[in-house]
């Protein structure tokens, strides 16, 4: 593993990377390129230090220079509440089971955190369930946890806010709390869902995911 000796902000859209050497340097910048996160715009290696270009609207600086790692979290989901199942099955021509059998077969990534604090745009869904459109008429309320699937993506509604996507489940897990600073999906990090049924939901409701 190749240890930064420090890491400064190169305006509002990069970080330098200072190593012990030009070797390290090397292969800091390679590291790098192969872990390809999905913020990362270019990777700039000279001599003992690398310029890392990134998109600001998918990451902030502070985080580059912090080095979080990106995190995996398995979200519960409970596809029996969700109210929309049987019209995107219908629409896609399959049965509700393979429909949650391939959202659950699927790892995503975090692509954006927007609309509302807190909310993942997770891509992208399987061939099999893409192109479900937007609701006609957006509800005027969408329960916290609900899961909404649209186009290519899948997403948590963390908070009770009006929405236009189709929902197919429900998670009982807390994703935010804003007065408690509590945000635990960032753009780069990784999520899983797992079938549950309406009775662990009951049971799991209110808890926060633990990773």
């Amino acid at each position: 593993m190749v240890i930064p000796v420090r890491v400064e902000p190169l305006g509002d859209q990069a970080v330098l990377v200072y190593l012990a050497d030009e070797p390290a340097a090397v292969r800091f910048a390679a590291a790098v390129r192969a872990a390809a996160p999905p913020w990362l715009q270019d990777v700039v290696p000279a001599y003992a230090s690398v310029g890392v270009f990134f998109d600001a609207d998918l990451v902030g600086v502070d985080e580059v220079v912090q080095g979080r790692q990106p995190l995996v979290h398995e979200i519960p989901v409970c596809y029996d509440l969700g109210p929309d199942l049987g019209l995107v099955a219908a629409r896609l021509g399959r049965p509700a089971a393979e429909v949650v059998r391939r959202h659950t077969g699927t790892e995503y990534t975090v692509y954006a955190v927007g609309f509302m604090p807190g909310f993942p745009y997770l891509g992208y869904l399987p061939p099999e369930l893409c192109g479900v459109p937007r609701l006609a008429s957006p509800r005027l309320r969408v329960e916290p946890g609900s899961v909404g699937v649209t186009g290519r993506q899948t997403a948590v509604y963390p908070l009770a806010r009006p929405g236009g996507w189709h929902l197919i489940g429900r998670t009982p897990l807390v994703l935010v709390d804003v007065a408690d600073g509590f945000f635990p999906l960032r753009v780069g990090d990784r999520v899983r869902f797992t079938r549950i049924g309406e009775a662990e939901f009951r049971r799991r409701e209110g808890e926060r995911p633990s990773s």
